[in-house]
């Protein structure tokens, strides 16, 4: 069962169990033999693992502990693969050997198919160079493409990358037993025991019967003058039996022998060699009745038969490897590439990649960014890595996590998909601020819209349910506006929709708890409200803009730092021209900002276009809108020199 492998299925159970090595498996036996209190992993040392004839790589070591230690298990067999430079700097993945039962040319055929479907958009052409001399396919990767991302793919949806089911259920005694690795080798040592005794029995049973008869025949030629007259006086051959039988004590056997010998055997030599044989049968009787009488000689023979066997055994050919990892995430089968993730006032959400955005002039009309419906319009847009994660905070406080690369991709015109679809979200709750983290270190800084700042630790945001967890407790009237994540060391600055701002430090926040409220970060005038909050670094410049399509550059400087919970100072003039404030953004010369209106429309320009000036002036114009547009987000990109204006 082990060197051959079993698969096979009766009523309500399975067997499958893969084919290992015979040398191998004939070390385990000897090790059990030589120590029958070895333990598994003792066992191990000699019989490590599967070993299939085609090769490959098993990953992993769990599975084959777990099959050898109670009988099931699950092993992980990658084909051997090999990353090759080919013609014209493409790199080339070739595969020398591939999973256990696994079927070449409908291998092949699947590889395309995925080609063809646009599953796996990297791979450029497939060619199977396989001949006598052994396996060799090459999977040609399209230039510019990760092939890391690419093998992945292969080893996500197609066999490159296959699992072997073992359950060791065999027959044992007539009866049906899942075995773990020490009772199927004990199996068949007692399986073996009863073999060499049948043998051993049958031959014993040969040789006294085949003793007796010479016995018979060496009596008779000791007095063969005596036995010929005795035939000769006989009427019948059966007259002549009995008399034998009778008068010279032979047995039936030895008198039917004594008839059947031939004048040959009246020679000198013949009767030399009678005896000789009779001698021999005595001295196989004797060792068959010391075998019988004594196990250690029947594992002595055990022990002699795996000798041999493992001279017939040939050398290991599937690689056993704990260094690759059982399981890969999702994230190892998606290149890591900048995104723009939108978040539309409705919750339709999409990823789209930046480079689909091209670099204008300030002042431009812009392209198309994302197509809306009546009534709704973009309201949260960011750049961030496929593998970052996305915490989505909602209006009533809660967050929910998830990777970049789990949002739907769209064109850049596309509306998106609803959130809700996403996110488990409870009636009434919409999402209303995105931020994306790349690791656990820091805080989460958040500000409401009727001013109250909070920290907390990001850790405390680790483990995230399916319906979201609290971020912060908010009374019925306030909604969450903005969340930054921190060094603890951070500058806070807040923004206003009538144009004011405050400056304070982070430290002016004592760390709390996930669920906690918070406290107060800027004092309100009526109908004032937050609309933005950054967090400052002292070589950056805050850009600010307007409704109206008007924006301004001011020095960090220009804002002096206050106390928490002040009024505030004057950011931009809220005047009819420029209308209210719609974001506030930090910015430096090399960066590049995406601006988008109410009606989809996105422009992408240099900050560095946007001269610096006073803090209490009106700005410039930064994006010519529409009759009826106004602009509702801003986010700051790094500056990517890609030729095109």
């Amino acid at each position: 069962l082990l060197t051959n492998g079993a698969s096979g299925i009766a009523v309500g159970m399975a067997t499958s169990i893969p084919p290992h090595n015979l040398g191998e498996v004939c070390s385990g036996i000897l090790a059990l033999l030589d120590d029958p209190e070895i333990s598994i992993s003792g066992l191990r040392k000699h019989l490590p693992g599967p070993d299939f004839p085609t090769g490959g790589i098993i990953m992993g070591d769990s599975g084959i502990r777990n099959a050898y230690e109670k009988g099931r298990g699950i092993v992980k067999v990658r084909g051997r693969v090999e990353i090759e430079d080919g013609r014209l700097g493409r790199k080339v993945i070739v595969i020398s050997e591939i999973p256990y039962n696994v079927n070449k040319s409908n291998f092949i055929e699947h590889i395309a198919s995925l080609v063809k479907d646009e599953r796996i958009t990297g791979i450029g052409d497939v060619r199977d160079l396989s001949s006598r001399d052994g396996m060799r396919i090459e999977i040609e990767v399209r230039k510019g493409e990760d092939d890391g991302v690419v093998l992945n793919q292969l080893y996500s949806m197609t066999a490159l990358q296959d699992s072997f089911s073992i359950i060791m259920i065999s027959l044992v005694n007539g009866r049906p037993r899942t075995l773990n690795l020490k009772e199927m080798l004990v199996a068949y040592v007692d399986h073996r025991k009863e073999i060499i005794r049948r043998r051993t029995r049958f031959l014993l049973e040969k040789a006294e019967r085949e003793a007796h008869l010479l016995e018979g025949l060496v009596k008779a030629l000791d007095i063969i003058d005596e036995i010929i007259a005795l035939i000769r006086s006989s009427a019948s051959p059966s007259e002549a039996r009995g008399r034998l039988m009778e008068e010279y004590a032979f047995t039936d056997l030895q008198a039917d022998a004594i008839l059947r010998m031939t004048l040959s055997k009246l020679t000198n030599l013949e009767m030399v060699k009678l005896k000789a044989d009779l001698k021999a049968l005595q001295a196989q009787i004797a060792e068959y009745r010391a075998i019988l009488g004594n196990e250690s000689l029947v594992l002595d023979i055990i022990r002699e038969d795996l000798h041999d066997l493992k001279k017939l055994s040939d050398s290991r050919r599937t690689e056993l490897s704990s260094d690759l990892p059982e399981t890969y995430e999702k994230g190892d089968l998606i290149a890591e590439e900048e995104m723009v993730v939108v978040l539309s006032h409705l919750g339709y959400v999409k990823r789209v990649p930046l480079s689909s955005y091209r670099k204008q002039k300030r002042g431009g009309r812009g392209i198309k960014g994302a197509g809306t419906k009546e009534k709704d319009f973009v309201e949260h847009l960011f750049v961030a890595s496929t593998h970052d994660y996305i915490f989505f905070f909602t209006d009533r406080g809660r967050v929910h996590r998830m990777k970049v690369y789990d949002l739907p991709q769209l064109e850049r015109v596309a509306r998106g998909k609803p959130i809700g679809s996403l996110l488990n979200l409870r009636k009434g709750e919409r999402v209303t601020e995105c931020v994306f983290a790349q690791g656990s270190e820091g805080y989460l800084v958040m500000a409401t819209r009727q001013g109250v700042v909070k920290r907390t630790l990001l850790s405390a945001f680790n483990n995230t349910r399916r319906g979201g967890i609290q971020a912060i407790n908010l009374p019925e009237e306030d909604r969450l506006i903005g969340v930054s994540i921190t060094n603890g060391e951070n500058e806070i600055v807040l923004g206003t929709e009538q144009g004011l701002s405050i400056r304070f430090r982070e430290g002016d926040m004592r760390s709390m708890g996930r669920t906690a409220y918070g406290v107060n970060g800027i004092n309100l005038s009526q109908n004032d409200h937050v609309v933005d909050m950054i967090v400052a670094e002292k070589d950056a410049t805050i850009l600010t803009v307007s409704e109206n399509g008007y924006g301004k550059r001011s020095l960090l400087d220009d804002y002096r730092l206050q106390s928490r919970a002040g009024k505030g100072i004057i950011n931009i003039k809220a005047t009819d021209r420029n209308g209210l404030v719609v974001g506030m953004k930090e910015v430096n010369d090399e960066d590049d900002i995406l601006l988008i209106t109410q009606g989809g429309i996105i422009v992408r320009l240099r900050v560095k276009e946007i001269r610096t000036m006073g803090r209490n002036t009106q700005g410039v114009r930064v994006i010519r809108l529409d009759k009826g547009d106004r602009l509702v987000a801003i986010a700051r990109v790094e500056h990517e020199d890609n030729g095109n204006s």
